[in-house]
């Protein structure tokens, strides 16, 4: 039996820009307006994080106030956390889902509209309080009170913005949710969808669950400082670790959140260059939940310095060091599935690979913090610096930049360029681990994280650090030069695109029509990655 594809070749895409673009209910635009935006995002979020480097360039301070440099660090992660990473796997899900499962569209196209247009808002009005008097939050993006409660007239624009954030969030995992569930193609079991689809479902799932819970911690602030309430204010009763558990209990599966996504983009592109089915893919499947269940009760470990009583030490200790388990299966699957593969080394490839030994270095010194006694002298340092920016930028980035040069064909009908997409990857990964090794070693020497200035003694791995900052960000023009040259043209893409590629969305044309699977097609073992009875 084969499958039914739709061979329909008409592009029947709205007139004109407002009707394309502002519009549009389609699941592929509305991923392509997130892609662009997260990248912008990016981009913006990265000119802060060059800020702060080139403040700690040398000892001493050099270019900006102390106050600029601590708004900086909190809007750089905020920026990158919930406009560029996030919004990014967004875009990916808009784009493929429906292609992987063989639906017409996502299930709720106007709301999928509307929670796209809130990102823009919210971000414009986040980073507009940089100009505002007295300046944006400068209180790290954990928000911490009695801190944050001391920020200038910005305060209620960020809290604002957050908000809108989280609207969007739900909004978005909601129509993930209801598409997979209700809308895959006859014969598409939940055991045959491909492992981007599940890591997704699980993620929506997580979503749903925790951006309540951030606004909740959020709305107390604005309670806090706007009613007079106490919840946070000891000289009232409050208690400021209070806010610190209800924040890490959203920021714990929020680390989940853009991290799952990443493995499924990885567990797809993998057996692909390795021409070999995905090794134990019901094993990835159980890892996924599993590792989405365990988020939810280690969330104290960031927080071993405040006190917290023997036995919730121990026990978060031991929490935390349980993730470790699934998370290895998920490491062993994709060395399995290499294992004795007919594996090439295309760009994707390259970003995958780079991906699994980067992201096991992340995990493994998240294992060290993880230790109660050694956490007390690691703890605000920056080895968690270190730690944190290899799960997310060798991790959760490296994932999206495979994503976007694995199926960048199929969204532009066009390939890129190999040699520039190779030089891409392997300056990125000299200058990121020049960028955030050495940042291992200043936290294990006592260097302080969030801070504009530092002693002498830290001088040389900070400008070894910063050097490699510079060579990264700039690297990333490059990135966007080789997407820009695809998608205006080049080498004409095949349907497959990638000989060893299996599943719906290489059954389509490339590029991708406008609507696709009108008439769903029908799903055999044929066509999916992971036939269910393997």
């Amino acid at each position: 039996m084969t499958t039914t594809t739709h061979e329909d070749h008409h592009d029947h895409a709205p007139k004109g820009f407002l009707n394309r673009w502002v519009f549009s209910t389609n699941h592929k635009d509305i991923g392509t307006l997130y892609l662009v935006t997260s990248l912008i995002m990016f981009f913006i979020g990265g000119s802060m994080a060059m800020i702060i480097r080139a403040e700690l360039f040398m000892p001493g301070m050099q270019l900006v106030q102390p106050e600029f440099f601590n708004q900086m660090t909190t809007v750089h992660a905020l920026v990158m956390v919930f406009g560029a990473v996030m919004p990014a796997f967004v875009g990916f899900a808009n784009w493929m889902i429906p292609l992987m499962i063989g639906a017409p569209d996502m299930a709720l196209p106007r709301m999928n509209n509307w929670s796209f247009w809130l990102l823009p808002v919210a971000f414009g009005l986040l980073v507009s309080t940089l100009f505002m008097d007295g300046g944006s939050l400068a209180g790290g993006w954990t928000m911490y009170p009695p801190l944050i409660l001391q920020t200038g007239d910005s305060f209620i624009y960020a809290m604002f913005a957050v908000h809108v954030l989280g609207i969007s969030s739900i909004m978005g995992a909601i129509n993930i949710i209801i598409t997979i569930l209700n809308m895959r193609a006859p014969g598409m079991t939940l055991l045959r969808m491909p492992l981007f689809v599940w890591t997704w479902l699980i993620t929506a799932f997580l979503l749903l669950a925790v951006m309540p819970v951030l606004a909740g911690a959020i709305t107390m602030l604005i309670t806090d400082r706007f009613f007079l309430t106490s919840f946070f204010n000891a000289a009232g009763g409050g208690d400021p670790v209070m806010f610190q558990h209800i924040f890490w209990f959203f920021g714990h599966p929020e680390v989940y959140i853009m991290i799952l996504p990443a493995f499924g983009i990885v567990s797809e592109i993998i057996p692909t260059f390795a021409r070999k089915p995905l090794f134990g893919y019901t094993s990835m499947v159980y890892a996924s939940a599993s590792i989405a269940f365990l988020s939810f009760i280690v969330w104290a470990h960031h927080m071993f310095t405040v006190g917290m009583p023997l036995g919730g030490q121990v026990y978060f200790m031991l929490a935390t060091m349980m993730i470790a388990v699934p998370t290895g299966v998920k490491v062993f699957n994709w060395v399995a599935t290499m294992w004795r593969g007919s594996m090439t080394f295309e760009t994707p490839m390259l970003f995958s690979l780079g991906f699994v030994v980067l992201f096991t270095v992340g995990g493994l010194s998240g294992l060290m913090l993880a230790i109660v006694p050694a956490d007390f002298q690691y703890h605000d340092t920056y080895f968690v610096v270190a730690h944190f920016h290899y799960t997310l930028v060798t991790g959760s980035v490296y994932a999206l930049m495979a994503g976007a040069y694995y199926w960048i064909p199929k969204w532009s009908g066009h390939m890129y360029n190999e040699r520039l997409g190779k030089w891409h990857f392997w300056l990125s990964t000299i200058f990121v681990n020049v960028l955030f090794f050495p940042q291992h070693y200043l936290g294990l020497a006592g260097m302080p994280r969030r801070i504009p200035d530092y002693s002498p003694q830290f001088a040389d791995f900070n400008m070894l650090s910063s050097i490699g900052g510079f060579g990264f960000g700039l690297t990333q023009l490059l990135f966007v030069y080789i997407m820009w040259k695809a998608v205006k043209g080049g080498p004409k893409a095949t349907t497959q695109v990638w000989e060893g590629a299996r599943g719906l969305e290489w059954t389509v044309p490339s590029p991708a029509p406008h609507h696709t699977f009108s008439t769903p097609p029908k799903v055999d073992d044929s066509v999916v990655a992971h036939p269910d009875h393997l």
